[in-house]
């Protein structure tokens, strides 16, 4: 029988040849999207795809948006999408779904099964040592407030907060502060009406509405970036003094 610190290595040997393999295929899909295909296009027709399936459309959304948070492929174009498909009310509704499933899909990648590669990923980025430090203090409040700013990339995010003190409790009380962000771009994706304009740069000059409504984004971006900010230097300098004490 093979004694428990054997069984142990084992284990956490598994677990790094799982990691190896999921970080392989991501980022074989980066590299292959990057230089071969034009990611825009292949969303915009999966969104298309998805508009054909009538009742069973949204069940295909909530699926290739969880993919897209796990893959780290940015979702702006879905969560635009969703606007066009279904209108601001359910397409909040399916957007905010699909992005809080893949948040703990994401979650608990980070947490279970690549929790070194992404401690070091974080130990390269001063953010998120911040975060982590900021975390084990006020967990929910820390998740919250980085869902409300723009300034720590959202897919990233999710596997960072595997690797701190936060419950997932927590985590996911925390993620939904990505609801008003989430409704201003499904709005927005709403105003412009065809899949077709998505991401491109006629989608800002047809309408004077997407027009105003990209300076409310950005203006609402701004100032939640410099209240996070000014939030982790608060929390790091009280750290810092109790340090010292």
């Amino acid at each position: 029988m093979l004694k428990e610190p054997v069984i142990n290595r084992l284990d956490a040997r598994k677990k790094r040849i799982i990691s190896y393999i999921m970080m392989g295929f991501s980022l074989a899909i980066l590299i292959i999207s990057a230089k071969y295909l034009n990611l825009p296009e292949i969303l915009r027709n999966l969104l298309r795809w998805v508009d054909s399936l009538g009742n069973w459309g949204p069940i295909a959304f909530i699926i290739i948006y969880n993919l897209a948070t796990i893959l780290f492929i940015p979702g702006s174009i879905l969560t635009l999408g969703g606007g066009v498909i279904y209108g601001v009310l359910w397409g909040s509704i399916y957007v905010s779904i699909s992005a809080i499933i893949g948040a703990i899909v994401a979650f608990t990648i980070g947490r279970y099964i690549s929790r070194d590669w992404v401690a070091k990923q974080m130990a390269q980025h001063p953010k998120f040592k911040a975060i982590e430090e900021a975390v084990s203090r006020s967990g929910i409040k820390i998740v919250l407030l980085t869902r409300l700013c723009p300034i720590f990339p959202f897919n990233l995010l999710n596997y960072a907060f595997g690797v701190t003190q936060v419950s997932l409790r927590d985590y996911v009380l925390g993620s939904l502060g990505m609801i008003p962000g989430t409704v201003m771009y499904v709005y927005l994706g709403s105003i412009v009406g065809d899949l077709a304009m998505l991401d491109t740069p006629g989608m800002m000059s047809t309408n004077p509405q997407t027009e105003m409504m990209k300076w409310v984004i950005n203006i609402i971006s701004v100032a939640m970036t410099i209240a996070v900010t000014v939030y982790l230097a608060k929390i790091a300098r009280q750290a810092l003094e109790q340090e010292v004490k």
